[in-house]
């Protein structure tokens, strides 16, 4: 953004738009039911954060078990809800930053501070939910952790690096606000 000459005025919601992308893909990996599932016939087995879900067979009806009784299902679903809620607090403050006029950039290194603890909730919950998950419950066949398990790790990985761009953004708070005069390379002869 700075190296270039990119308009802070024109680029000043890139990040925050990145914030609600992770947000968005939190909202799938929380609401999605496939963090595992059969990956083989019969399709016998589908679980999500909350609950798990097998059939007898290919045709028959899914019989569902909720994992908020086992501790670790409640731990693992607590933590990524906390990293969750914390993405979301950080998008809220990143709008609010950012419509500002006036940047404050020590407002905006706290946001990447709060991403980072973020990225570490998350990361707690999904680490517990595999590890448990296929030491406490029984498997059939051969089983994957699917698509809503990788949007929670892609809103994980989106947590660390956009902590890293908050917290790095104030270290070029003359060049975006326009304080430093431009240098040219080109010398006419």
């Amino acid at each position: 953004m700075v190296k270039y000459g990119l308009d802070y005025t024109r680029c000043r919601w890139i990040l925050p738009l990145l914030l609600g992308i992770g947000v968005i893909f939190g909202i799938i990996a929380l609401a999605g039911r496939g963090w595992l599932e059969s990956q083989t016939l019969p399709y016998v087995h589908q679980a999500s954060l909350w609950e798990s879900c097998r059939r007898p067979e290919q045709g028959g009806e899914w019989t569902c078990e909720s994992l908020m009784g086992y501790a670790w299902g409640r731990a693992a679903a607590a933590t990524y809800l906390v990293g969750f809620i914390l993405l979301v607090i950080c998008f809220a403050l990143a709008i609010i930053a950012f419509a500002i006029d006036t940047l404050r950039f020590n407002f905006i290194r706290g946001i990447g501070g709060l991403l980072f603890v973020a990225a570490v909730f998350s990361i707690m919950g999904l680490v517990i939910y595999p590890v448990k998950f296929s030491t406490e419950i029984e498997m059939t066949g051969i089983n994957m952790f699917s698509w809503a398990y990788g949007f929670g790790w892609t809103t994980a990985i989106m947590e660390i690096c956009l902590g890293f761009f908050f917290c790095c953004l104030p270290n070029y708070e003359d060049q975006i606000l326009g304080n430093v005069k431009p240098t040219y390379f080109y010398s006419s002869p």
